[in-house]
């Protein structure tokens, strides 16, 4: 693939996602991508696979996010809405995809696109042990006795877990902070609290 000079000289020599100098190319972005520079972008490898292969996605990658999402560019707007919005089982995707606007013609383009990978992230649906649906953020209580292998202790019964993150390809699974430790723990242990 070779790089547009405009579109270089448009992102300073940079993916405009993620801002690595390295393996650039020209990412058309669907499904209105025509090869015009206002319909493509460009993206590094690491960013292009992961947008490309939802199961490489590494939300930790993806953090550059909260500065590029307020880019100009209507191409790099889109592909940060659709990342934010596969990633928003994450705290920090979720608030930055409910500051994002956009107008309704970039959203529609955004959102018409979403329906190719993001979908199967989106669509995994966590649920406590009572069956209430669990989001990021919400504040959890253990229902059993957990022992916390690798940490040398014991998550008692009754403890509460607050601000829960949940992990995108797993339903039976969140992640949560206990006696300062970040551990994954079953939905089938917890109850939603309030």
């Amino acid at each position: 693939m070779t790089i547009d000079d405009r579109l270089v000289a448009r992102a300073g020599a940079k993916c405009e996602l993620c801002g690595a100098e390295n393996s650039l190319n020209t990412y058309d972005v669907p499904p209105d991508s025509d090869g015009s520079n206002d319909k493509s972008i460009i993206a590094c490898a690491t960013c292009i696979e992961q947008i490309d292969i939802p199961g490489k996605v590494d939300a930790r990658h993806w953090h550059c996010l909260s500065e590029t999402m307020w880019s100009e560019v209507p191409a790099v707007q889109v592909m940060a809405w659709r990342m934010l919005n596969r990633l928003r089982a994450e705290t920090w995707a979720q608030d930055l995809l409910d500051m994002l606007y956009l107008d309704d013609k970039t959203l529609a383009w955004a959102e018409a696109g979403n329906s190719t990978g993001e979908s199967s992230a989106i669509a995994v649906e966590h649920r406590d042990s009572n069956g209430a649906l669990l989001s990021a953020g919400d504040t959890v209580t253990l229902i059993k006795d957990l022992t916390v292998k690798g940490a040398g202790f014991t998550a008692k019964r009754g403890t509460a877990v607050r601000n829960i993150s949940l992990v995108n390809d797993n339903e039976k699974h969140i992640e949560g902070r206990i006696n300062g430790q970040q551990i994954v723990i079953l939905t089938e242990f917890v109850k939603k609290s309030g």
